[in-house]
């Protein structure tokens, strides 16, 4: 059985290509989550005012690599300490932001965030958000794959 996560960490690109470089992991997709306007565009989101986020949708195995697993991935591409932004990149739909679809993902996020703060590896608290899912909206075909269709060795930098 496939299951499903949402994760924000500043540009999308980056972060879908360190997610596709996880066995495991089925489908790797760009897109936007957490704001108000339907069917949001790139540049719609690029305006601040849709409240959306860049994000990436994990379809992964739970047999292959787990939930925990999936979250080492994301506190390690990016850093979750500045709010709206990463690196160049400035705006609310850049924001740090786990979205759960189940219970048991909420509170595997919230330990993870609480043991994240615990080990002080970051110089400022940590301003990553922890939501219910809503509504995901794959973003345009050429956000998809980005670094791989450009032969760029895509990476995430913190």
């Amino acid at each position: 059985m496939i299951e499903k996560a949402i994760f924000g960490a500043g540009c999308f690109w980056g972060v879908e290509a360190a997610f596709r470089a996880v066995e495991g992991v089925r489908e790797a997709i760009c897109g936007y989550s957490g704001g108000h306007t339907k069917n949001p565009t790139y540049h719609d989101v690029c305006t601040g005012q849709t409240g959306h986020a860049e994000v990436v949708q994990v379809e992964y195995d739970p047999l292959r690599v787990s939930y925990d697993a999936l979250l080492d991935v994301f506190w390690n591409c990016h850093n979750p300490t500045t709010l709206n932004r990463q690196g160049p990149d400035i705006g609310s739909q850049y924001r740090s932001a786990i979205f759960f679809y189940t219970p048991e993902q909420e509170a595997a996020a919230r330990a993870s965030r609480q043991k994240q703060e615990q080990l002080g590896r970051w110089r400022g608290p940590i301003v990553t958000e922890i939501l219910a899912a809503s509504e995901f909206y794959p973003a345009e075909e050429y956000h998809q794959r980005y670094f791989e269709k450009r032969g760029i060795s895509g990476h995430c930098r913190n």
